[in-house]
This record gives structure tokens, C-alpha cells and sequence, in this order.
């Protein structure tokens, strides 16, 4: 670590320094900034050659003076302090108390931008992860070392959705719970007051660490804040052998402010005014999840972003579709019905879900009853269009019948209160409840021994 200071800032740009004449300094290394009242900020090389350096400062640059501002090089990427001490604790960004409780004093310290991982020791994920929200558990099963994301929009009740799996997240058969690393980026101050509010009234907070960055907090800081919790989470998962669950929110907030230091920097700009390295930005971020072959403990995430004007082709969803195994989608619509949590059934999805659910995991009739769902909702959907131009009173009885099934699938399997902890097994049964509404006929991707077991088709 380097003792030296340097007074060789020449100029300053939104969140960025400029230093001349500084040599050996390392891109990624840590930086302190000192200004004139001897308040320190932190920095990180972002930039360096033989003329000038370039560091990002992660608490901004207001009221810093060119004259008065010392610099320190640490020689040292940023790390992080890590112990069990951590859970039920509340961070910032670079791993600072907002609790107002003492740092965590640690000799295990870890680079927050992580280690690569060789693909040959990551382990496929597997195993089902019980959410108690039957949308998600029936339809787009969650799988321990999976990256689902959720796809929502501004007003859609996305934080609530996300505090309810935090709270119900189990694996069915395993007595241990999933540790959380909760992960805020840019959320008001009533949002992160409700995310601690629910985290302690329902006793999960002791297992939770919080990293957060509020709306009025720097913005650069969000460039750093999901490494550093994805840091904890490697520790809790690969150290301690826990089972941790990651949710990150809202990854929109911290693609602004990649945008924002690459446009300072000059970067030439792609989609929408994104870098071009957007996709390998939130590529770094999401491999961070998985298993290993040589570790008990797991990391599955939950990445949530808000898409601009509900624009799923925007590239901050169109690119983390690409790199996570698949996507949760609230509609708009739904919400407008009432309807919690107003998850979009059709194009919502799990890659893995094949991979975490059948007679081992969940029940022998999963598969089928999901996908005869599936093709019974999107059959209904067509009825309603129908319905809507020559009047649900001019249509056939087959189907009135699928009306009154999307109705029901809408009213009765989507829709749950947010204490709501559903079971796999009453999911399904839910589901065949459902599938009663339609005779034997219409049900051909079920098998004939799923029929005579859970269906009762009465005829009528």
C-alpha cells in the first residue's frame, strides 16, 4: 500500500478525475481522495496510461477543488471484509455500515470483482426451489444455481413480489433455509423501508445481508454494489456452505449508470446510447451464480429490472435474456385487474425447469400438467379475442367452457395473497382443479393415467 499523495488532479468530469504525470498505477486498483476539509472519498483506476489516469469516484466529486485534493494509489483492488458477522447487517455499495453498527474487523478479505470460475468445475443446476407462488413453482420452476430474472415495469408491485420469495424460499425435504443476499440499486426510501420492515416482521432478517444504494446516494456507486454482494454471496456459498439466494433490484438503475461514466469517458456508444459492452457488463455480473462441483453451498439469483415503457426488445432485458435461463414477465394488465402477483403466463419461462421437477423432485405429472396449462391458457386467450369482436354471447360452448377457464386460471391459480406460501403439491392440485373445467378431450398432453388419477370432468 502507498503512502505517497499526489496534488495532480487537472481536471474533473461529472464522476470522473483526471491525474497527469503518475506513474505505476494498475487498472482496478483502489483510490482514496482526500479534499480540503480532510473528508476521504473512494475511488477506483478505471483508466491509466503514461499521461494520465482516469478514476471513477464512487461518492461523486461535488465541492472537490483541484487544488486542494490529494490522492492516494493503494496499490490494491477493492476488497471486502468477510465473516458470518455479516448477516442481519446493512451495507452501502463499497461494503460500509448503514446500520450504524461497527465495520466487520475480518483477516478474509476478498476482491469484489471475484475469481474466474473454469466451467469444468461448475456443476449443473438442479433441485427445485419451493416459492410458495404457484405461477412461478408450476410454470417456470426455480432451480437451485439458476439466474431467473424478473422482468417488470415502472408501478408494477415487483419489490413485493421479490420480498415474498425472499421470505417463502425453501428446498422441499432440506430443513436449512436460503440465506439472502439482498442487493438495491437507485430505490426510494420508502422502498428500502419496506424491504427491512418485511425483512424483520417476518424473522427472515437475521439470514439476510442488505447492500443498498438509495435513489439521492451516488450514482456511481451502483457500478460497484452488485459485486460487492455477489463477493458476500461467494463467501456465504463456497465458505460456508450455505444455500444463498441473491436478488438484485433494479438492475435498469445500475445499466444508467454504466451508460453515464462510459458516455464521460468518451466510449463509443451502441443500442440506446448503451456501451457496446453492456452484454459482457452483465455477463460478469450473472455468471457470478451456480454451483461447483467441490462445494456444498450454491448461489441462484434474482436479478429484477424495470423495462422502459414496458419494452421487452429494450436492451437491458433483450441482453440479460440472452445470458440467464429465462425470464418471470408482469403484466401491466393484469395489475390493472387486481390481480397479484400479475405474472404474464405466456411469455414467462424457465430453461431449467425440465431439470428440477418429476418424480423425484415434485411429482410425476408436473411436466405435462405445465405444459397442458400452457396450451389451455394460450386456447383461452384466443376464446377472449373472439369474445371481444362478435360477443361472448355468439360463441360455441367450447368456447364459453376456455373463457371460464382463463377467468379462473386469472382469479384463482395467478392471483395469491402475498402471504400466501402454497405448497408444490397444492399448486398442482390447484391446477387440476382447473383442468376439470375442460372435458378429457381437450386435455392431450396429459397422459391417460394423469386423467384417471387427478381429473373430474363431470361432464356437463
Amino acid at each position: 500500500m502507498s503512502d505517497l499523495e499526489y496534488r495532480k488532479v487537472s481536471s474533473i468530469h461529472g464522476a470522473l478525475m483526471f491525474l497527469k504525470g503518475v506513474k505505476d498505477v494498475a487498472y482496478g486498483d483502489r483510490v482514496v481522495i482526500r479534499d480540503k476539509q480532510g473528508r476521504k472519498r473512494n475511488g477506483q483506476v478505471i483508466r491509466s496510461s503514461s499521461e494520465v489516469v482516469m478514476v471513477q469516484v464512487f461518492e461523486g466529486t461535488d465541492n472537490l477543488d483541484l487544488e486542494n485534493t490529494w490522492v492516494r494509489f493503494l496499490d490494491e483492488p477493492f476488497e471486502l471484509s468477510l465473516s458470518p458477522d455479516m448477516l442481519g447487517r446493512n451495507f452501502n455499495g463499497i461494503g460500509e455500515p448503514r446500520d450504524g453498527r461497527p465495520p466487520i474487523i475480518s483477516n478474509f478479505r476478498r476482491n469484489v470483482n471475484g475469481l474466474p470460475v473454469n466451467p469444468v468445475a461448475r456443476s449443473y443446476p438442479r433441485e427445485f426451489i419451493q416459492t410458495g407462488i404457484s405461477t412461478i413453482d408450476g410454470l417456470n420452476s426455480l432451480v437451485r444455481g439458476q439466474k431467473l430474472p424478473i422482468f417488470s415495469g415502472s408501478g408494477l408491485p415487483h419489490n413485493r413480489l421479490v420480498a415474498q420469495i425472499v421470505r417463502q424460499a425453501k428446498l422441499p425435504g432440506d430443513a436449512s433455509n436460503f440465506v439472502i443476499v439482498f442487493a438495491a440499486m437507485g430505490v426510494s426510501y420508502s422502498d428500502a423501508r419496506f424491504f427491512e420492515e418485511e425483512f424483520e416482521s417476518s424473522g427472515v432478517l437475521r439470514n439476510v445481508v442488505m447492500f443498498m444504494n438509495l435513489a439521492n446516494d451516488p450514482p456511481m456507486e451502483r457500478l460497484i454494489l452488485p459485486r460487492t454482494a455477489l463477493t458476500a454471496a461467494e463467501y456465504l456459498a463456497y465458505e460456508q456452505d450455505h444455500h444463498v439466494l441473491v436478488v438484485i433490484t433494479d438492475m435498469t438503475n445500475y445499466a444508467e449508470a454504466l451508460r453515464e461514466i462510459a458516455t464521460e469517458k468518451g466510449d463509443v456508444p451502441s443500442r440506446k446510447g448503451y456501451p457496446g459492452y453492456l452484454y459482457s457488463d452483465l455477463a460478469e455480473i450473472y455468471e457470478r451464480a451456480g454451483r461447483l462441483h467441490d462445494r456444498h453451498g450454491s448461489i441462484t439469483m434474482i436479478p429484477v429490472l424495470s423495462m422502459p415503457s414496458d419494452d421487452i426488445t429494450h436492451p437491458i432485458p433483450d441482453l440479460t435474456g440472452y445470458i440467464t435461463e429465462g425470464q418471470i414477465v408482469l403484466s401491466r394488465e393484469l395489475h390493472s385487474k387486481s390481480v397479484y402477483p400479475p405474472v404474464n403466463v405466456p411469455p414467462s419461462l424457465s430453461r431449467l425447469m425440465k431439470d428440477g421437477i418429476g418424480k423425484d423432485d415434485t411429482r410425476e405429472d408436473h411436466a405435462r400438467v405445465a405444459s397442458q396449462l400452457y396450451a389451455a391458457y394460450s386456447r383461452a386467450m384466443d376464446s377472449r379475442n373472439l369474445a371481444s369482436i362478435i360477443g361472448a354471447e355468439e360463441l360455441s360452448s367450447s368456447d364459453r367452457r376456455y373463457l371460464e377457464f382463463a377467468d379462473r386460471f386469472e382469479n384463482d391459480f395467478v392471483k395469491q395473497g402475498s402471504d400466501d406460501d402454497r405448497s408444490i403439491i397444492e399448486t398442482l392440485d390447484l391446477a387440476w382443479v382447473l383442468l376439470s373445467l375442460l372435458p378429457p378431450s381437450a386435455l392431450s398432453r396429459v397422459s391417460e393415467e394423469d386423467l384417471q388419477k387427478y381429473h373430474s370432468w363431470d361432464g356437463s
